[in-house]
């Protein structure tokens, strides 16, 4: 019998977080905890206003906040600022707390940017603005794949900043953190007039954090690219695995598989 899981949607300022889980006392302890460190961001920013603005990688002090560690290791290794990862730090971190207070289901999305740990399956889907995969197809995240982190990153979608210019980079990880910093990253590459070259070269920038992300999905325009392990792709209005029918069905017949 699938688990009767409790939804609650809360906003904290300009955050916007979707919690699930099976249990009560978990999501009141996700909620408190995303509470706590978000203070604890905004105190630290004030003090250090810098933090919020660079889009290189910063060195924190070893007595900063936890959060706030977190979110400079999570992009370092990218190369850019530390808000990148501010979202997906913030999932894991409530993530933890759910898990700490006896959630066989905790999942977490923040602004697009997911941080899960499931017992049961379950579905994310694509979401890629105008593109004709959007709310198309999804992953089929299971037991196995948990802990894991995704995130998305568009430069058409979304108010988050991005050089780039794919319709959507979905990172997978082992943390929404990492995931977060790389799908930005990555977005960043995948730009320029030949809108092929432009995904391959994205796919080529991923591989080399291949030791740190456990892959990645590109979209842009009529091409489709990933490298890596990514979970299951299905289409979400059958719930059908790709293997079992085909994504040609859910698309139209210019998309390129790269």
């Amino acid at each position: 019998m699938k688990t009767h899981v409790i939804e609650e949607h809360r906003n904290f300022k300009e955050s916007s977080v979707l919690f699930k889980s099976e249990e009560r006392k978990a999501i009141d302890a996700a909620i408190s905890t995303v509470t706590v460190h978000r203070m604890e961001l905004e105190i630290y920013i004030s003090l250090h206003p810098e933090f919020r603005y660079t889009l290189d990688p910063v060195m924190v002090e070893v007595d900063a906040p936890r959060i706030v560690k977190l979110m400079a290791q999570s992009t370092s290794p990218f190369d850019i600022g530390p808000m990148a990862a501010v979202a997906g730090v913030l999932a894991d971190i409530a993530v933890e707390a759910m898990l700490n207070a006896g959630a066989r289901i905790a999942i977490v999305e923040n602004g697009g940017e997911i941080s899960a740990s499931s017992d049961e399956p379950f579905t994310v889907g694509l979401y890629a603005g105008r593109n004709i995969l959007s709310k198309r197809i999804g992953f089929q995240i299971e037991p196995s794949d948990c802990p894991i982190g995704i995130a998305t990153s568009s430069a058409t979608v979304g108010h988050a900043i991005s050089f780039g210019e794919a319709d959507a980079v979905t990172v997978f990880a082992d943390t929404a953190g990492i995931a977060d910093g790389a799908a930005t990253a990555i977005c960043n590459s995948v730009k320029g007039k030949d809108v092929k070259a432009s995904v391959q070269r994205g796919l080529a920038f991923a591989e080399k954090f291949g030791n740190i992300i456990r892959g990645v999905f590109i979209v842009r325009g009529k091409y489709v690219g990933s490298v890596g392990k990514i979970p299951k792709l299905v289409d979400v209005e059958s719930g059908l695995e790709q293997d079992k029918a085909s994504l040609k069905d859910v698309m139209d017949s210019n998309t390129v598989f790269l």
